[in-house]
């Protein structure tokens, strides 16, 4: 695929970009298999409904292309391809699905397509093969799925069938919706089911599917149509914070191969025509984002989208994420459904209004810090029950940052394969290190995170993450039944010419433009060391990667670790660090003129 010379600037570059994505996997597209199969690696369903979703993720892009009045040029094609995948008795046909079926996820799409390019799809259907298609997406009405935000899936169905002129059941989406209001956390934000994370799915999923149907069933579901509208827009003020300046956003949770679809939101809101910002903020928040993505290797030779962030990376993937999976990410490109006309196209591009340089989401217990060409955030208590790949690389770290990314574990043995960035890990002296990953407890206020976690049973450690100016402080009160081996990183930087500075108590890295430091504060107990990661560990860069890391030896007992971490550019000298001081279980973080103060947490124990 080749993006070459895009400005990305207006409607048509944006259409031609959308043209390029799709031209790129169609040469692999199967209509009489009814299958795109876009490579050999594979997820838990299997190649075959791999081929599956590869096809109906295209339809993300084709559907609003249809609808904004352009006919892709293999339209005939895809039409083929659904008829084929519909027919029982067909060799391609996609069958019946069974109880949490990768189908129901994928029907979504269809239901996208006939909601609002109903015609231009069913003018080349006979009344036999609408029922045959009908049919086929009618079983999402009582299939069995996952207790989080596949309730949207067979919603959609329902009002792509309503849109179409096909037999619709309000009574599924009433029951689907029902089942979703059990995740409501208040101030905008759901969690993505029961007890679960507080991710990107809330953005691309929850209100992403939310305003759609906001837009498409307000004449007849006006009151829940109005409840979305009213959940999106306060959501949309929390979210913004989640974007620099030049269109990156945070990478943090799952899914990330999922790549530009994190700003599918904002595509939304033009679609329904909410402004919770300008239409023009809202267009630069959604070009911009695409521009920085298009600057990324984020292709294969053949222009096919590969599984990765910033570039081709199997390690950093979900088992439900098969060769086709990426191209959720052309669900960013609904602005396209909008014709030239719309006030989204004719308004002027707007930059980022003006922003909190520090802003805390205590729904999410979330923190975000914008620093110069540095937007970083930190959080606690985000683990996803699934237990995913990576889940502590993806969801437990202190902190999670738009310019140097995260670090994936590659092995337990040895720190270098232990993803040290932004996290403290344990080890009992046997070289396998144990870092956060559940927390029993969870309090976020204006600029403080505090969680309680216990890497093992009788190790208990209280941590409160403080957002201080450009500084990141943590402050560890660990209680623990045996001696350990400690590390604390901060953020990573691309290791091959890393200029280090290591000494007791701190250890700082240069690269390029970059610098990354961490040192200790209070009474300095460990000492400055340098950890070098295996070669595809960080989202950001496939080289080897250097993070700056505190390490030290415990005691059985009590102990009190502190430091401050500071990343971003080589040039600026930055403020001073903070200063920590104690009076008994009383805290105080000195930062300037601000001083912060906190209580130790009870422990039963005397320090």
């Amino acid at each position: 695929m080749n993006s070459a010379g895009l400005t990305l600037n207006n409607r048509e570059e944006v259409s031609c970009l959308a043209r390029s994505l799709l031209a790129a996997a169609e040469p692999w597209l199967d209509s009489n298999r009814a299958r795109l199969d876009l490579g050999n690696s594979c997820a838990h369903y299997g190649h075959d409904i791999g081929g599956i979703e590869a096809f109906s993720r295209l339809l993300w892009g084709m559907a609003p292309l249809l609808a904004g009045g352009e006919t892709p040029a293999r339209l005939m094609d895809y039409i083929a391809t659904i008829k084929a995948g519909v027919t029982p008795g067909h060799s391609g046909y996609w069958g019946d699905i069974g109880p949490f079926d990768q189908r129901v996820v994928e029907m979504a799409a269809f239901g996208l397509l006939l909601a609002i390019a109903p015609q231009p799809l069913l003018a080349h259907f006979s009344e036999v093969e609408r029922q045959r298609l009908w049919r086929w997406l009618k079983q999402s009405e009582q299939a069995e799925i996952p207790d989080n935000n596949w309730h949207f899936f067979p919603i959609l169905v329902q009002v792509g069938f309503r849109a179409a002129g096909l037999p619709f059941d309000m009574t599924v989406v009433e029951r689907h919706f029902a089942s979703m209001e059990a995740y409501w956390l208040g101030e905008g934000w759901y969690s993505d089911g029961p007890g679960r994370p507080r991710d990107y799915y809330i953005a691309m999923g929850f209100h992403f599917y939310g305003l759609l149907y906001a837009r498409l069933m307000a004449d007849i579901d006006p009151e829940r149509c109005a409840l979305l509208r009213q959940r999106a827009t306060r959501f949309a003020r929390d979210f913004i914070h989640f974007f620099d300046e030049e269109g990156a956003a945070i990478p943090f949770g799952r899914s990330l191969t999922y790549r530009f679809a994190q700003g599918a939101f904002w595509s939304a809101c033009a679609f329904t025509g909410l402004e919770p910002f300008a239409p023009g903020v809202i267009k630069g928040l959604v070009l911009r984002h695409l521009r920085w993505w298009m600057r990324q290797p984020i292709f294969d030779r053949d222009g096919v989208l590969s599984v990765g962030y910033c570039y081709p990376n199997l390690v950093m993937a979900e088992d439900y994420n098969a060769p086709g999976s990426p191209y959720w990410a052309l669900k960013t490109l609904l602005v396209l459904a909008l014709e030239e006309s719309h006030p989204f196209w004719q308004a002027p591009e707007l930059p980022l209004p003006p922003l909190a340089a520090q802003h805390s989401i205590p729904q999410a217990d979330q923190v975000l810090v914008r620093q110069g060409r540095h937007l970083w955030m930190a959080t606690a208590g985000q683990l996803e029950l699934n237990n995913y790949v990576n889940t502590e690389a993806k969801y437990c770290k202190f902190a999670y940052s738009s310019r140097f990314g995260f670090t994936l574990e590659r092995g337990r043995f040895g720190l270098p394969h232990a993803a040290v960035d932004s996290m403290m890990l344990l080890s009992e002296g046997d070289a396998y290190w144990r870092g956060r990953r559940d927390c029993e407890r969870v309090e976020t206020w204006d600029g403080i995170i505090y969680s309680r976690w216990r890497p093992w049973p009788e190790v208990q450690i209280d941590s409160w993450q403080l957002a201080l100016g450009e500084w990141q402080v943590r402050v560890h009160h660990l209680f623990s039944d045996r001696p350990l081996e400690s590390a604390e990183g901060g953020f990573s930087l691309p290791g091959q010419q890393v200029n280090t500075r290591v000494e007791p108590g701190a250890c700082w890295l240069h690269s390029g433009e970059s610098r990354s430091g961490i040192l200790d504060i209070g009474t300095p107990a460990r000492c400055g060391e340098v950890v070098m990661t295996p070669p595809n560990s960080n989202l950001m860069w496939p080289e080897r990667c250097a993070i700056p890391v505190l390490r030290g030896e415990l005691s059985a007992g009590e102990h009190l670790l502190c430091c401050a971490v500071w990343a971003g550019d080589s040039d600026v000298t930055g403020q001073e660090p903070p200063r920590l001081q104690r009076e008994g279980q009383q805290i105080v973080i000195c930062h300037g003129e601000r001083q912060t103060a906190f209580r130790l947490v009870a422990t039963g124990r005397t320090l």
